[in-house]
């Protein structure tokens, strides 16, 4: 049996600092595939292409003639060895061990360099570690008496999950096979290492790129998958615009009047006018019951699990439910409250769906609740609208026009796929809402079918505008038949269009909360479960904050723009077990 030389993952690697690389990349947003679609069981980039590099490159003590045979690694290591003897004169370390260790640190260092996220597209940095590659490939080759040119064996994840592993063997220039019996994956594989190597290198397709003339054209080199990313940005703001003209008035400005400009001084102090229109970032509503004190006769009261809006230090604004006549209102107010406590709490008095009736005082059970919700008496009412001000956040009533407006979205589909009976993890079941469906407004049902729906009308926009570039390949054939051609790029730009809406379902959804802290939408699966909300944040898909359509658009441009599009790969839908 053949005594193969130990692999340089065998014998030492820098933990840590990959370790640390690891780390950091939780925070790295921009660009990250993280940003291209949900996956739960995300590995980091950096730990996947260091132990990659390092299981693909040989130990230094596997190839110990070769580093004798370099003069100038053989002129320093002998220049170290005469200095350690001269220090320590009753050691007498080998050249050979010499060799080995400024060879490993050569390695350990390129690994270093390899881990940083900002060398993540630095071909400089990228081609050094391909090269060691190739040098241990060769090494092998000659040791099994092949032809040094004899390609390497692709590498093959049958676990792919969030692609981590194959993108990064594609980064070091390998040929990457990944396959998932979960469908996400493969779609997010897909668009990570099939999609881009397909259309290097080719320009954008799209009108406003034709139109430029030669010179312009020739100014830019789309190298990777930057043509097929600026196509995604183009097709993707055509549906916003489009998503405007459809649906946009289900989506006001905050009209100030000057009644409320007089009664917040914050408003005058800030410079805001008369009729001066604000972008509405999202309105906040809560969910009500009707009050279980039989006095009230039924009447709905509110589910809040915090009045706070903003608790950033010197802009905290809290919302203040103001009890006259035995109606309620809300009403805003800046500064810090009297009673924090209060405003902590909202109306819950207690864990779960225990709350305190607004009106009355009296206790809300969660056995009302969830009574009340499955009998099909659980609505919602404004308290909030958030609006983006030339200072930031601005927090304003509730404005019966804007409620009207929401009232106005009639969506034509929704889901009826009933969720898990799992109150562990799947809650809004158990307060009358089971299908996937119910967790949607109308609005955003509204919005959500409105831009689905666009994606398709913008492939067809795409297909035409590729179908008259000479640049493709002359086949007829789609994405799922492994084209290349026009109608393989339309349907290419689809999927990271589609992907798009998936990012802005996350954020458009009655399980968004707001986050008060960051003053803005929190996404629907910040865990991996669906829990019940009780206040919840309506983003505005048309804005330029959380949750927006062109906002979903860039990230994915972002990260598009970092894959390495440099080896064709393969992925495939399929059980592991039964793969050939």
């Amino acid at each position: 049996m053949t005594d193969y030389p130990k692999k340089l993952i065998e014998v030492s690697i820098p933990l840590k600092e990959i370790n640390e690389a690891s780390a950091r990349e939780k925070s790295i947003r921009h660009g990250h595939p993280s940003t291209l679609h949900l996956w739960w069981a995300r590995r980091p980039l950096a730990a996947a292409r260091a132990v990659l590099f390092c299981q693909l490159v040989d130990d230094p003590s596997g190839y110990v003639e070769e580093l004798k045979a370099d003069k100038e690694k053989r002129k320093r290591a002998q220049h170290e060895v005469g200095l350690d003897l001269k220090m320590t004169p009753h050691i007498s370390p080998k050249l050979e061990d010499k060799l080995v260790e400024k060879e490993r640190e050569r390695l350990h260092d390129l690994v270093k360099e390899l881990v940083i996220w900002e060398n993540t597209t630095n071909e400089t940095v990228l081609n050094k570690a391909r090269k060691e590659i190739q040098n241990s490939w060769k090494r092998t080759c000659r040791r099994e008496g092949k032809s040094v040119d004899t390609p390497m064996p692709p590498l093959l994840d049958p676990f792919a999950g969030g692609g981590a592993i194959p993108l990064e063997a594609q980064r070091l220039g390998l040929e990457a096979h990944a396959s998932d019996l979960n469908p996400v994956a493969v779609l997010i594989n897909k668009a990570m290492i099939e999609i881009p190597p397909k259309f290097a290198g080719l320009p954008p397709v799209n009108p406003d790129y034709q139109k430029q003339s030669k010179s312009e054209k020739s100014a830019t080199t789309w190298t990777g998958a930057q043509g097929l990313a600026e196509d995604v940005r183009y097709y993707g703001h055509w549906m916003r615009e489009e998503g405007k003209k459809r649906i946009g008035h289900l989506y006001p400005s905050y009209r100030l009047t000057k009644e409320l400009i007089e009664l917040r001084p914050d408003l005058k102090e800030a410079g805001y006018k008369e009729d001066q229109e604000l972008t509405v970032i999202a309105w906040l509503w809560a969910r009500t019951v009707p009050s279980p004190n039989p006095a009230l006769g039924g009447k709905p009261v509110p589910l809040v699990s915090s009045f706070w809006l903003s608790k950033k230090k010197g802009k905290e604004v809290y919302i203040e439910p103001v009890v006259e006549d035995g109606e309620y209102r809300f009403e805003m107010r800046v500064g810090l409250p009297e009673d924090a406590s209060k405003v902590d709490n909202g109306t819950k008095s207690g864990r779960g769906a225990n709350f305190r009736c607004l009106l009355s005082d009296v206790p809300v059970s969660s056995v009302h609740v969830k009574s009340a919700g499955k009998a099909g008496e659980m609505n919602a009412v404004l308290m909030a609208v958030v609006c983006e001000g030339t200072r930031g956040r601005v927090y304003l009533s509730p404005h019966r026009d804007h409620v009207k407006s929401s009232h106005e979205a009639k969506p034509t589909w929704k889901p009826t796929e009933e969720q898990p009976k799992n109150p562990r993890w799947f809650s809004p079941p158990d307060y009358g809402m089971p299908t996937y469906g119910d967790l949607f407004t109308d609005r955003q049902l509204v919005a959500l079918t409105t831009f689905s729906e666009l994606v398709s009308e913008a492939r067809e926009k795409a297909l035409s505008d590729a179908g008259a570039n000479f640049l493709f390949a002359p086949d007829s054939q789609s994405l799922e038949q492994g084209g290349q051609g026009a109608k393989a790029y339309a349907d290419s730009l689809s999927v990271y269009l589609a992907m798009s809406v998936s990012r802005m379902a996350d954020r458009s959804s009655t399980i968004c909360g707001w986050d008060s802290s960051r003053g803005s939408t929190r996404n629907t699966f910040g865990r991996q479960a669906i829990p019940m909300s009780w206040d919840y944040a309506e983003a505005n898909v048309m804005s330029d904050s959380t949750g927006n359509f062109g906002g979903t658009v860039a990230w994915i441009v972002k990260a598009l723009d970092n894959f390495p599009a440099n080896r064709p790969a393969k992925v495939e839908q399929l059980n592991a077990a039964k793969r050939d």
